[in-house]
């Protein structure tokens, strides 16, 4: 059996998000949300369990840096599940690289707690299913037990840990489409994703979004299923700006948009509405925004945003598939 693993996984751009969970413990969702998995903003994860004792703590490390105690919680709590399930007492060694900005709003979580999770396992010989470990991953990131799966994935919240897990609607080559994102910052964000969803249920405003949620989410499987941009643009527009007015009306408020962010909103209704350029935004937890259009125009958004004073940097991916192993071990 070997004890080390490396796996490349991407991470994702919601179309119908959820904000909020149902039960923090299991961290099962307020609603089913569908998503696209990126091919080219992923996470490399080694995990090297060392069952010779050799160290006395986990030791991990993101992105060339070690990390203190405290930043390293989460991965050290998601390391003891993945113990707890094997019956093994084994410390960690974790490296883990993110080609992309950290902590910003580009789902850097879903990437590399699914990365962490299927490494983690695979190096401990644990021959789950794809199934099982999105409901691992859940545990450490809501949105983690998406990217376990390539294309087009929607994560079915459930009521119990078992069910509460993603599946594939559509493989990756179902319609190419691109995820624009126009960073305005790639500073870590000062409240995680995974603070905020505790912060939902204080929001006036979440119950409303509930209800809508379940008719936009029909809305995007047909629009996906059709591969019909003009269907699916106007709801992912919606449901991003309902799941931010959630954000802001929390108690205490969650404002992640940026002067920048609030600049690129209204240059794509221009683009639109002067243009006729059928491109779409959506923004996950951060004050980055996601840019969702075909192929075809692609360069066109890409050279409007790159002249844009507000944009930092741009990253563009298409559809991904899911976990891919990797022969070369990060250390």
């Amino acid at each position: 059996m070997t004890h080390t693993a490396t796996f490349r996984v991407g991470s994702n751009i919601a179309f119908i998000k959820y904000w909020g969970v149902s039960d923090a413990t299991l961290n099962i969702p307020l609603n089913n949300s569908i998503s696209m998995t990126l091919a080219d903003a992923h996470t490399t994860t080694t995990v090297a369990w060392d069952v010779d004792g050799r160290l006395s703590a986990d030791s991990i490390t993101l992105d060339g840096e070690e990390l203190s105690p405290a930043r390293a919680r989460r991965i050290v709590d998601h390391l003891d599940r993945l113990r707890a399930l094997a019956g093994v007492n084994y410390c960690a060694q974790v490296a883990s690289w993110n080609n992309f900005p950290t902590a910003s709003g580009i789902a850097s979580s879903a990437s590399g707690f699914a990365a962490l999770t299927v490494a983690g396992c695979t190096a401990l010989g644990l021959d789950w299913d794809t199934t099982r470990l999105s409901a691992i991953a859940r545990r450490g990131s809501g949105s983690a037990s998406r990217s376990l799966f390539g294309g087009f994935v929607e994560w079915n919240k459930g009521s119990r840990d078992e069910e509460s897990v993603a599946h594939q609607i559509h493989p990756a080559d179902h319609w190419d489409l691109r995820d624009i994102v126009a960073v305005v910052s790639a500073e870590e964000k000062k409240v995680s994703s995974a603070n905020g969803h505790l912060l939902a249920l204080t929001s006036p405003l979440v119950e409303a979004r509930s209800i809508r949620v379940t008719g936009w989410l029909d809305e995007v499987r047909e629009a996906l299923a059709e591969r019909d941009i003009a269907r699916l643009g106007p709801i992912i527009e919606l449901d991003a700006l309902t799941m931010h007015s959630v954000m802001m009306t929390s108690q205490p408020s969650l404002l992640y948009w940026q002067p920048g962010t609030m600049a690129i909103l209204h240059a794509v209704g221009r683009w639109r509405a002067e243009d006729g350029l059928p491109v779409y935004f959506t923004i996950d937890a951060g004050p980055n925004v996601h840019l969702i259009c075909e192929a075809d125009i692609a360069p066109e958004i890409e050279s409007r945003l790159a002249q844009m004073s507000e944009v930092e940097s741009v990253i563009t991916s298409r559809p991904g598939p899911g976990p891919q192993r990797i022969d070369e071990h990060l250390s």
